[in-house]
């Protein structure tokens, strides 16, 4: 139970970073080098909520 726990703040956390990503784009001067950045951890956490969705299916 902790595991789907885990996984769910992951993809909450994940659905964080694709609304701040789009609020960046709307703002006509935003730094492309920190919406890259938000890009990056964006894929850092779909990578991880992938990797423990597979190790928690395999468990089953």
């Amino acid at each position: 139970m902790a595991l789907e726990s885990h996984i769910a703040e992951l993809m909450r956390r994940h659905e964080d970073l694709e609304q701040r990503i789009e609020r960046e784009f709307l703002h006509p001067g935003s730094d492309d080098l920190h919406i890259t950045e938000l890009k990056r951890r964006k894929l850092r956490l779909k990578d991880e909520i992938e990797k423990l969705t597979l190790a928690a299916q395999q468990a089953a």
